[in-house]
């Protein structure tokens, strides 16, 4: 049948990720570093995902496509809910948390989803635990009191030696804090990695803005 489906122009994808977070029916996903969707009959063609691409990426075009499926986007949702659910069990313990002292290899990195925070973000902000750390690997620091360039090297090293499936970096509202988005930044760049980053900024009265 011919229907409205979203199209992703690959030649202008860059692999960031910032669409799956707002397709509810979870029909996207990032494959060798392009967004693609993953079956035709999750794409309900309504366009949620447009506007969230900082590339430009994503259309909706009309074309020959499958239906779209509630069912099986019901039975998709729901693997994917038990899969996150076994990913977020008891987690081995992780230590150091400072991004200067944590090492560049561990096993606690494989796979991992990634949380870089300002050291003031679980101070400022009182659900960072709730919010923003369950099910994912935390480092933190202040690009303020250390180099930003050092920051950068030993994000590059990490992601380098670890197979990091995301990255999402909070930082405090004030300039010299989105040193940590200007270190992964650097450190996606030197190791050559597209890997999904998302970014949240910690207002001084401890409220939370996505970008």
């Amino acid at each position: 049948m011919k229907r409205k489906i979203v199209n992703i122009n690959e030649s202008l994808c860059n692999g960031c990720g910032n669409c799956i977070p707002k397709c509810a029916e979870r029909a996207l996903q990032v494959v060798n570093g392009k967004a693609k969707i993953i079956k035709e009959v999750y794409c309900d063609g309504l366009g949620a995902c447009l506007g969230q691409c900082p590339q430009g990426a994503i259309t909706i075009t009309e074309r020959e496509a499958e239906a779209f499926d509630e069912k099986q986007v019901h039975e998709h949702l729901k693997d994917k809910k038990s899969s996150m659910q076994a990913n977020t069990s008891p987690q081995t313990p992780q230590w150091p948390i400072k991004l200067n002292l944590v090492p560049v290899k561990a096993p606690f990195f494989n796979n991992a989803d990634l949380l870089l925070a300002a050291d003031c973000a679980p101070i400022a902000m009182k659900d960072f635990h709730d919010k923003l750390l369950p099910g994912k690997r935390v480092v933190i620091g202040c690009p303020k009191f250390n180099d930003a360039k050092e920051y950068a090297e030993k994000l590059t090293e990490i992601l380098k030696q670890n197979d990091i499936a995301s990255i999402t970096v909070a930082h405090m509202e004030v300039p010299c804090c989105t040193g940590l988005k200007w270190a992964v930044n650097k450190a996606l760049v030197a190791s050559r990695k597209q890997i999904p980053v998302k970014e949240y900024e910690i207002k001084i009265g401890g409220e939370i803005v996505e970008f």
